[in-house]
C-alpha cells in the first residue's frame, strides 16, 4: 500500500512492498502532485472542462489562465478568487467622446472588484455638458457592472472663464454597465487647445455577485 509525503499532503508514493507496476506508481504519484502546482489551462472554460468528476476544484487549489491572464485561487464557498491584477481593457466610448489621456480602461483586481483608469473630454475637445444633464460617455460590459448605481467624485479640469475653474465631477456607474458624468453649471469652458476632461483614476466597485 503506498505510503504518503511528510508534510501532510497526502501525496502518495510507492513502497518496496508494493507490486511492481511502474504506470500505476507514476500516475498515482503525478495525479496526487498535480493538484498542489500552480495548474495552466488555456481559459476559464477549459478549467471548467477539466475539473470535474474526481479531478474537481477543491479548496486550496490555484490556477493560471492563459487567455485571461490570471491567477486564481479555488475558495471553501466554491469560487474563484482573483489573485492578480487582470489586463487593462478598453472602455466603448459613447458618441461624442473619446479618450484624453491615461488610456482609459478598466481591469479586475486581486481579490475581487474592478477598477477604472485614465481621463475622457468631448470628442470635439470642447466644453462638457454643465446644465446638470447627466451624460452617459462611456460603457463596460454588464458582466463587471455593479448590482446597483454607483456615484463618485472625481478630478476635473475646465479651463477658467471669467475667474471660475472647475476641478470636479461626479461620475456615476451603472448596474447596466453605462457610465455617466454631471458637472457644475457655470465656468470652466473647454477649448481645442485645452479641453475640458475627466478622469476615472481611483474608482473601484465590486460587480454583481462578488
Amino acid at each position: 500500500m503506498p505510503n504518503t509525503d511528510s508534510y501532510g499532503q497526502s501525496v502518495p508514493y510507492p513502497v518496496l512492498s508494493d507490486a511492481p507496476n511502474i504506470e500505476t506508481s507514476m500516475s498515482t504519484l503525478v495525479n496526487g502532485i498535480v493538484p498542489y502546482t500552480v495548474m495552466r489551462f488555456a481559459n476559464s472554460n477549459d478549467r471548467s472542462a477539466r475539473l470535474i468528476g474526481t479531478t474537481k476544484a477543491v479548496p486550496g487549489m490555484i490556477t493560471y489562465l492563459i487567455a485571461e491572464d490570471r491567477w486564481e485561487a479555488f475558495q471553501g464557498d466554491k469560487t474563484w478568487l482573483l489573485l492578480s491584477d487582470g489586463p487593462w481593457n478598453p472602455m466603448s466610448f459613447a458618441s461624442g467622446y473619446a479618450a484624453y489621456g491615461g488610456s482609459p480602461g478598466w481591469r479586475r483586481k486581486a481579490g475581487g472588484g474592478i477598477e477604472l483608469r485614465g481621463r475622457f473630454m468631448r470628442s470635439n475637445r470642447g466644453n462638457l455638458v454643465d446644465d446638470g444633464t447627466i451624460v452617459k460617455f462611456a460603457t463596460i460590459p454588464t458582466s463587471v457592472a455593479p448590482a446597483a448605481l454607483r456615484y463618485y467624485m472625481c478630478a476635473s479640469n475646465r479651463v477658467s472663464v471669467s475667474g471660475i475653474t472647475r476641478y470636479t465631477a461626479r461620475v456615476e456607474v451603472s448596474w447596466l454597465g453605462e457610465l455617466a458624468y454631471t458637472v457644475e453649471a457655470g465656468g470652466g469652458v473647454g477649448t481645442t487647445e485645452y479641453p475640458a476632461w475627466v478622469s476615472l483614476d481611483g474608482i473601484q466597485f465590486s460587480p454583481a455577485g462578488d
